[in-house]
């Protein structure tokens, strides 16, 4: 890959062959995990959300329980379908989609950083200008950097994309509540909230 390389946007087919390329660039450092390590701890967060349907199910309640502790997804509740977001099936972009020449800055969205490679939700974001949303500083640009340099220090296959989901609300309050339900439901790894189940190696 030349150093003028100048990634675009992807449609079609081609959604599921991109990557982030702006990664593999990068000087690898010092892995944080062994081969070995690293597939043992993507597939640990694999296991977990591939627990995590979809579409929520009913619960049958009693008079006599007590009452459960609310969550994020309980106070959801009036977005009801919104929390059925399918993250793997979005659409794909490449990371570096906001280089792109747009007529707008974008409509409110939720992101999702995706590996495809296993599958594996890494991050879950809002934005209310998405085709604006990278541009400048974001920590989880250097997660996904990071990630991606190890994968390719151990030979190993990687393939992140971000999908936008481009239906969230106009209120940022709503939106961002919408964003934390989904963090705290898929245990998405880069999100600081989860960090206590899965660690930070790559931050």
């Amino acid at each position: 890959m030349t150093a003028e390389y100048q990634p675009s946007l992807l449609s079609g087919a081609d959604l599921r062959a991109a990557e982030v390329s702006w990664a593999y660039n990068q000087t690898p450092q010092q892995s944080p995990f062994t081969p070995a390590e690293l597939q043992g701890w993507k597939q640990r967060i694999h296991t977990f959300q591939t627990t995590v349907s979809v579409a929520q199910p009913p619960t049958q309640g009693s008079l006599f329980d007590p009452a459960p502790a609310a969550s994020p997804v309980d106070a959801m509740a009036p977005l009801g379908r919104s929390l059925t977001i399918a993250p793997f099936d979005l659409p794909q972009r490449n990371a570096e989609f906001w280089r792109e020449q747009f007529s707008d800055a974008g409509n409110a969205a939720l992101y999702f950083v995706v590996d495809h490679e296993i599958p594996l939700l890494l991050y879950v974001g809002e934005t209310i200008k998405a085709n604006q949303r990278w541009k400048g500083t974001h920590d989880c640009k250097r997660y996904i950097l990071n990630y991606v340099a190890i994968h390719r220090q151990h030979d190993l296959p990687v393939q992140v994309n971000i999908g936008f989901w481009p239906h969230a609300p106009e209120d940022r309050q709503a939106r961002q509540a919408l964003e934390s339900a989904l963090i705290y439901k898929w245990r998405s790894p880069f999100n600081k909230e989860n960090w206590r189940f899965w660690g930070t190696p790559f931050v």
